[in-house]
């Protein structure tokens, strides 16, 4: 059985409902039983410092723990930063302190045992390469997909744990028939971490990304993270701007993707909620033999 306690984290369930949208439709698809937990708080998303996330962080694993399933996410920043809590906790005396003087008084207790998994791992490892293609209504021959990565996916190291996971969208993307358009920046911040900060560097990372994507002929990137969405897709047009250039890239949600091989229309996977058009992608798509 497939079954994981789900945290969808704040993005998912805010500026981008397609997202979680398109993921329970997925996972429903796939045999995927999610129990939602509806009270977790935000992971801190790299934030704020671990003094202060590390409290939140372990009550949402020890919910998780309360249901004896391994945590899934749909966030790399969530994954990241929850799994980086995680390995911290393992630290008895450390996860002790935390015990005591944050949970206890709620009635949980975290006892280090909750493994933490981003959906795009769960594709891989636990639904697999045969139950995918089976599942498969549309093949995306034809389309051009490049795989952007982002910060927290990729590293560090003892987060990610299996060093195959560095290379799991292409493999997902191959899995659902289309062809990988490799770009030099898939595994760099997209620039929404310092939008507030240095606005003028971080449009010009949203333009390098998808401007690469765009000059080698990809039909559309796809993003694991909801914060590299909200800054390659919705800050393209301000980044096409400042850049002087055309760049007009659609950049869809994994589980938006993998809904369309899935056989789900554009309209179920809410592709029309994005900035950047997805009209081009959405024609190409719909012109594949089923």
């Amino acid at each position: 059985m497939k079954r994981f306690a789900f945290y969808p984290g704040c993005v998912a369930k805010g500026s981008c409902p397609e997202l979680y949208n398109s993921t329970v439709k997925i996972c429903r698809k796939l045999g995927i039983e999610l129990e939602e937990l509806w009270d977790a708080g935000c992971t801190g998303a790299g934030v704020l410092s671990s003094e202060v996330s590390d409290p939140i962080n372990a009550r949402t694993l020890a919910k998780a723990e309360q249901l004896g399933l391994p945590l899934m996410t749909i966030c790399s920043t969530c994954t990241g930063v929850i799994g980086a809590a995680a390995l911290r906790l393992q630290d008895r005396e450390y996860r002790e302190m935390i015990n005591n003087q944050y949970l206890k008084e709620q009635g949980l207790e975290y006892q280090g045992t909750t493994e933490v998994k981003h959906l795009l791992w769960i594709l891989v490892e636990d639904v697999g390469e045969d139950e995918l293609k089976e599942n498969i209504g549309k093949p995306l021959a034809g389309v051009k997909v490049s795989p952007f990565y982002g910060c927290y996916l990729r590293r560090p190291e003892d987060v990610i744990k299996e060093g195959g996971r560095k290379r799991y969208i292409e493999k997902v993307t191959g899995i659902l028939g289309a062809e990988n358009v490799d770009i030099r920046g898939k595994g760099k911040c997209c620039g929404f971490p310092i939008l507030t900060h240095n606005e003028t560097n971080s449009l010009a990372m949203t333009a390098k990304h998808t401007g690469e994507a765009r000059e080698k002929g990809a039909d559309t990137m796809v993003v694991p993270c909801p914060l590299c969405h909200l800054s390659l897709d919705g800050q393209q047009s301000r980044a096409e701007k400042q850049s002087g250039k055309e760049i007009d890239m659609p950049v869809l949600h994994l589980p938006q993707l993998v809904g369309l091989a899935l056989g789900f229309s554009a309209e179920e996977m809410e592709l029309r909620r994005h900035f950047t058009s997805t009209k081009d992608v959405e024609v190409k798509v719909s012109q594949i033999p089923d």
